[in-house]
């Protein structure tokens, strides 16, 4: 796309339609790594830190019970002899519904929060994707929230990227870093909050560079 054809794109679709539409994107890509057993965005040498387990058993669950109510529908609508122009468009809903589902999956799955030696990178599937800079990062403590509003919210200059509703890692920048939250909103942060699969490998790989390591 010639860098006029982009320009015509954002002043006639909106923000957030392009934003939605590029999560399908990540969305399908990220069912393909899934498949094939591959990360996105881990480099060598750089630690991936996992935050879907959390979730992944309960999404996996309203995926089977979304396939079941598919297969029900379609025998359902056969059995009473619906004729294929109402039966046809409910597949293709519930099925579209099915793979939604299954890329939000696959995205959380396959893009972990990532430390490497120049960056943290903050990510909810294919929906948020912060990179804080390392020698922005002064001190982290692992933490234990459990009742944390919303995926992805900044609130009073704090980073929240819940799993579950919950948080255990907290960093504490030097300086502010911005964020551009899921629909395209800005904001900036100090402090970011988020959940790791594994707290003590998240907290070893975060250490070095001067950064205070902490419990509480």
């Amino acid at each position: 796309m010639t860098p006029r054809w982009r320009a015509a794109v954002r002043r006639a679709v909106p923000l957030p339609v392009r934003r939605l539409v590029g999560f399908e994107a990540k969305g399908t890509a990220s069912i393909a790594l899934w498949l094939t057993g591959r990360r996105h965005g881990v480099p060598p040498g750089a630690v991936a830190v996992g935050y879907s387990k959390a979730q992944t058993a309960l999404q996996v669950t309203f995926l089977v019970l979304s396939v079941a109510e598919l297969v029900a529908m379609e025998l359902l609508l056969r059995t009473f002899g619906a004729p294929s122009g109402v039966r046809v468009p409910l597949l293709v809903v519930d099925a579209y519904g099915v793979v939604i589902g299954l890329a939000v999956v696959a995205g959380c799955v396959t893009r972990p929060h990532v430390v490497s030696a120049e960056e943290v990178r903050v990510r909810y599937g294919a929906f948020f994707d912060l990179r804080v800079p390392r020698a922005r990062v002064v001190a982290v403590r692992r933490v234990r929230n459990l009742n944390e509003h919303g995926t992805v919210r900044v609130a009073d200059g704090t980073l929240v990227v819940a799993v579950a509703a919950q948080t255990n890692i907290a960093l504490e920048l030097a300086a502010p870093v911005p964020v551009v939250r899921p629909l395209g909103r800005r904001a900036e942060a100090t402090r970011i909050r988020f959940w790791a699969d594994d707290p003590d490998a998240a907290l070893a790989a975060l250490r070095g560079n001067g950064v205070q390591v902490a419990v509480s």
